[in-house]
């Protein structure tokens, strides 16, 4: 084939490093950025293969969400979503296959998947701020081109904006303009609409990121119904440092650089802007968190509510993994009587989970999260907007839902999107972050990590709650979990590492305490603990 000679003679250009190995996860690849270059060049021969596979444009983003130091890169399918898990696979052969075999792979994955050359390959790239993010982007087009496939670039752009540009391309621009002004106009027009000249005010910790760089622009686009401090811009401080979402909700603390008055509403992204916190200073100048179980309470009940009003039979659920707070469980199913299903850690997960609703709500604790509308839902909203006879309540309550539908970036979680939305429903419901905050009151919990000589002895079931194996640490868990009032724990093996990771909570921050060390110590007698054997917190 003459396009895997050119692929030998250009793959020379960007060596692998030998001996290194690579796996791609729920965040593609992540290193340091100087071992980086020969993957790159391989993902886009890849993107462009699944191009070819999909007969679809496949999105590329270099980034990584923390160390200035690193970089990576992630697959974007079709629609927005994350790539499948075969083709992660793909991903980490190609990645790892020493510089005489890349053809061979290549092959390989052309004939397992009946991918024929003579499908054109479309590519959208984009790239975050990083110093490194430049020269290796250049090195995804050279692997896109070199299997004959086209590359739009860019250039800087957060994450969950390269999703939102492949999801507009692949459905022929109905979902909205594949460019950073059709995104702007787009969220900015919904957010308009939603607010109707209540001017909001609201302080933004920017992580120095890409989102900072790209909340500036969309500032213009939002007139005067959002007014914006922003800090940590990038102008100055350093991707992450002192700030920026991970900061906040581990320090518990406002970022660096911010002073908040009491009461004033702030909220931190990701180095990506692919995630959001809000948090804010009480009347006693204690730091109060609003994390990502608030952001999908705050949301899902507001949808409720507007489908109550529009009188719509739909179904609103809640998407958690086991980490969501067992207060925020409890209200959403015994107070706004809402569906709350559980699933697996990570993204992908709840997003998959999420599909099988009419509206489905996910929010990960750290703020990762978004909506999506089935399309039987879509339609039903759009045309009680249209239709003449409904009442005046009714239709008002359908157009903020189609709007509200607008502001959401339904491709994947998105910062400067999700927090639009939270914006647009306090004022909506004239609700302070106080109000919102007070809906329920968080137990105390705590989480510990327990090192093990192999994750691989821990097995769980039903999404992360129940051990398996090894025998005999379920029942010792369940025995110390009735020691304690409100309580729950589990244990999952980390995906990367061998640790166990313990979750725990109770009613009070005391009981969370000694609930985390007790299941710590059974973790680490049953389950091949290795190092020193857990000591009570004090």
């Amino acid at each position: 084939m003459a396009e895997f000679g050119e692929v030998s003679q250009k793959s020379t250009q960007h060596p692998k490093p030998k001996g290194l190995t690579l796996q791609y996860g729920t965040a593609g690849f992540r290193t340091t950025a100087k071992h980086l270059d020969h993957v790159m060049f391989r993902m886009g021969l890849l993107a462009a293969l699944r191009s070819k596979k999909t007969k679809s444009t496949i999105g590329v983003m270099v980034t990584a969400s923390h160390n200035p130091e690193d970089n990576g890169v992630k697959l974007i399918d079709p629609m927005g979503e994350m790539v499948t898990p075969a083709w992660e696979g793909y991903a980490t052969q190609l990645a790892n296959a020493e510089q005489e075999a890349l053809c061979t792979v290549l092959k390989n994955i052309m004939e397992t998947d009946a991918i024929s050359m003579s499908e054109t390959a479309n590519v959208f790239v984009g790239r975050d701020t990083r110093p490194s993010s430049e020269s290796l982007t250049k090195a995804v087009i050279d692997g896109v081109s070199c299997l004959g496939g086209h590359s739009q670039d860019y250039g800087l752009v957060t994450t969950p904006q390269l999703h939102y540009m492949v999801r507009c391309r692949n459905t022929h621009d109905c979902y909205g303009t594949a460019t950073l002004q059709g995104y702007y106009e787009k969220l900015s027009k919904a957010f308009i609409e939603l607010t109707k000249n209540g001017c909001c005010m609201l302080l933004v910790d920017g992580a120095n990121g890409i989102g900072a760089l790209k909340l500036r622009e969309m500032e213009a686009f939002l007139k005067y119904e959002l007014q914006v401090a922003l800090f940590n811009d990038g102008s100055s401080g350093k991707l992450n440092h002192l700030c920026g979402a991970d900061y906040v909700k581990v320090h518990q603390r406002a970022p660096e650089g911010m002073h908040m008055g009491p009461g004033e509403r702030c909220c931190s992204f990701d180095g990506d802007a692919d995630r959001i916190i809000y948090y804010y200073n009480d009347t006693a100048g204690r730091f109060r968190l609003l994390d990502g179980d608030k952001i999908a309470t705050l949301i899902s009940m507001s949808l409720k509510e507007l489908l109550t009003q529009a009188g719509l039979n739909i179904q609103v659920a809640v998407v958690q993994t086991a980490y969501a707070n067992g207060s925020a469980t409890r209200y959403l199913k015994d107070v706004m009587k809402v569906t709350v299903c559980c699933t697996k850690t990570g993204v992908k997960h709840l997003h998959h989970a999420a599909q099988d609703f009419d509206i489905g709500v996910y929010f990960e604790a750290n703020g990762h999260g978004t909506v999506l509308f089935s399309k039987e839902a879509e339609k039903q909203i759009r045309q009680l907007v249209k239709h003449s006879n409904a009442n005046d309540e009714k239709k008002r309550a359908a157009k903020l839902l189609a709007s509200t539908i607008d502001l959401i970036n339904q491709a994947t979680g998105d910062a400067i999107s999700d927090m639009l939305v939270i914006e647009a429903l306090l004022a909506i419901r004239g609700m302070s972050i106080q109000g919102w905050d007070t809906l329920y009151t968080d137990l105390p919990n705590r989480q510990l990590r327990v090192k093990v000589a192999d994750r691989q002895v821990i097995d769980t079931t039903d999404a992360e709650r129940h051990v398996v194996m090894p025998a005999g640490l379920q029942d010792a868990i369940d025995t110390l979990v009735k020691k304690y009032k409100q309580a729950r724990a589990f244990v999952r093996p980390s995906g990367t590492e061998d640790i166990v990771r313990v979750y725990a909570e109770a009613d009070t921050q005391e009981g969370a305490d000694g609930l985390a060390y007790e299941v710590s110590l059974a973790v680490y007698h049953l389950a091949g603990g290795t190092g020193e054997e857990p000591k009570p917190l004090k």
